[in-house]
């Protein structure tokens, strides 16, 4: 895989094998239906979503996609995330489990509260 910076989340995409494209664009479909109002970007070179700000990413890996919700995203469900490896604003999904597009929905829809709330009390 080349190291340019894809122009858009399709491009990003396009760059993996079959079976890891047909998860990432669930993965997308997710955090857009969980984020209707949240727009797409690359940040980071990596598929982005963003409200006001980055709200998460998520990117492909040989044995892996991490999902990045930040700190928070992680900390409020650490619960739920105990089964995979995390890091202060990152979560491993191993490719050769199920991936937890419900999860993903969930943290996402918590992650668009948090922006939203953050944003009405800096108004």
């Amino acid at each position: 895989m080349e190291n340019t910076t894809p122009k858009n989340i399709d491009e990003y995409i396009a760059k993996y094998p079959k079976d890891v494209q047909a998860t990432l664009q669930k993965i997308r479909a997710t955090i857009k239906r969980a984020a209707p109002d949240a727009t797409e970007a690359i940040s980071y070179q990596i598929p982005t979503f963003k409200l006001g700000g980055n709200l998460v990413h998520f990117a492909a890996f040989s044995d892996h996609i991490s999902f990045f919700p930040t700190s928070s995203g992680v900390t409020n469900f650490k619960k739920e995330l105990d089964q995979y490896e995390t890091s202060r604003g990152t979560v491993r999904f191993p490719l050769a489990k199920p991936i937890p597009y419900a999860l993903i929905s969930k943290i996402t829809k918590f992650r668009v509260k948090e922006t939203v709330a953050k944003r009405k009390n800096h108004k």
